[in-house]
């Protein structure tokens, strides 16, 4: 695992607090794209971190089990919800059985995995008939002060174009649909979610408290109250194997 796929371990509790859930019409659509519900399902829920998505998926009368390589991340799991089972590994190396699985979800951890290994261990513990399942959560840049932050993000990080994320082959054709949702949470709740990313967890504590002094000034005066609203974008792949 790389230094920033771990790095989430030292701030697994503000991970589980600040980060935005998923709402309910994602897990109505993997349905829909799976073709069966997730009621009695046996799912594997892989780069599980602290459970926003598996407890999800366990609300929807899914048979979850987690799937997480992280220490604190796993630590933080068991403490949140101490009656669904967490092993530890990643989906470049699955600790499942061979067919074991109706469904593979990766909420924002697809990323995560080398596609040399992850799509055979993908195939190799799902059923025949299962699903992969991918999503990401993002931020929606239609919405102008969301475009501007996502502008000085990449400036400050110096990012080149555009981010693409391809979806793996050799698992069939993927199906995609995309959710738009939002939340209302406070202006500091909205700076400690940002401060959870990786990126920033490997940056170093002076840099990021620079940065989040500069989000501040400019953030204030357009949420007076200090409630901001966020809006996402899920964008969700199925592919039936």
């Amino acid at each position: 695992m790389t230094t920033r796929a771990r790095s989430f371990d030292a701030a697994a509790a503000s991970y589980a607090a600040h980060r935005p859930s998923y709402p309910p019409a994602l897990f109505d659509a993997v349905e829909s794209l799976t073709g069966r519900p997730l009621a009695g399902a046996r799912v594997a829920d892989v780069g599980a971190g602290t459970g926003i998505a598996t407890a999800l998926l366990h609300e929807r009368g899914a048979e979850v089990l987690a799937v997480e390589p992280g220490d604190g991340m796993a630590a933080e799991f068991r403490r949140r919800y101490p009656g669904i089972p967490i092993v530890r590994g990643d989906g470049d190396r699955l600790p499942l059985a061979t067919g074991s699985v109706d469904l593979l979800t990766y909420a924002q951890a697809w990323h995560w995995t080398d596609p040399a290994r992850s799509v055979p261990e993908a195939r190799r513990v799902l059923r025949p008939g299962g699903a992969l399942a991918i999503w990401w959560n993002d931020a929606d840049a239609t919405v102008p002060w969301i475009a501007e932050q996502e502008e000085r993000l990449r400036v400050f990080f110096e990012v080149k174009g555009e981010t693409h994320r391809t979806l793996p082959e050799g698992l069939g054709e993927f199906t995609s649909r995309s959710v738009t949702w939002t939340r209302r949470i406070t202006l500091d709740d909205h700076l400690a979610n940002l401060a959870s990313h990786s990126a920033f967890l490997v940056l170093g504590e002076e840099r990021t408290r620079a940065y989040f002094a500069g989000e501040r000034e400019l953030l204030a005066p357009l949420f007076p109250d200090g409630t901001v609203e966020e809006q996402y974008v899920v964008n969700l792949s199925v592919a039936v194997v």
